[in-house]
């Protein structure tokens, strides 16, 4: 994948413009169904939609949104939770899974503890954890039933919100004014718990590094 490539699958405009709707519900769906989804920018490409289904010539209308979503949603985590469930806990050592990193992997799991099965519908709405949660809940063994109500509540819940969300704030002259920066804030905020995690784990490596333990040791000897 080539750097422009890459930067126009990250971006909901232009992932809207090339694709449209079709490019929406992939999106949606590879987020949701597989690990190797994590980056897709699913919050904000919903939004977008929906900002883009207020404008006087939509690329898709808001009820066809509200209609195709939340089953490419409902669908995508069905396929994670049968990977979790025929490859166990022996998914998350696979390339795909890795790409993640651990440190969210990590934060992943402990969502999924403390929340039990409402963390498939919660998930819906935290990056990475709505990749992660449906391949995790395979993988423990939760009975089918329980996960596929949770499914598609949030399913529902996410994949109609979002859109029109962003179609009633579409709808405001403001914001159909100033849809450009709009759609950057969007992307930025959606992003955020991304590139902070990144620092944080950087951070944590360098302050783990073998230099800066080996220069802790000695400083402490000489005291």
């Amino acid at each position: 994948m080539n750097l422009a490539l890459g930067i126009g699958i990250l971006d909901a405009s232009t992932l809207l413009g090339t694709l449209g709707l079709l490019g929406v519900l992939g999106a949606v769906f590879v987020e949701t169904g597989l690990l190797v989804g994590f980056f897709l920018p699913g919050d904000s490409l919903l939004f977008t939609a929906g900002v883009f289904a207020a404008q006087p010539h939509p690329l898709a209308p808001l009820w066809l949104l509200l209609i195709t979503v939340p089953i490419a949603a409902i669908l995508g985590d069905q396929l994670g939770y049968v990977i979790g469930r025929r490859l166990g806990p022996a998914v998350f050592e696979r390339p795909g899974a890795k790409r993640i990193g651990p440190k969210q992997l990590e934060q992943s799991h402990r969502f999924f503890d403390r929340y039990g099965p409402r963390a498939i519908l919660l998930a819906r709405f935290v990056p990475i954890a709505r990749t992660v949660a449906p391949v995790m809940a395979g993988a423990s063994g939760m009975r089918y039933r329980t996960f596929a109500l949770y499914n598609v509540i949030g399913g529902i819940l996410w994949g109609m919100g979002v859109p029109v969300l962003g179609y009633l704030l579409g709808g405001i002259p403001f914001v159909r004014n100033h849809i450009e920066v709009i759609l950057i804030a969007v992307v930025l905020v959606s992003t955020a718990p991304l590139l902070i995690n990144a620092l944080r784990t950087r951070r944590r490596r360098t302050a783990t590094s073998p230099g800066t333990v080996a220069g802790s040791a000695e400083f402490s000897s000489r005291q």
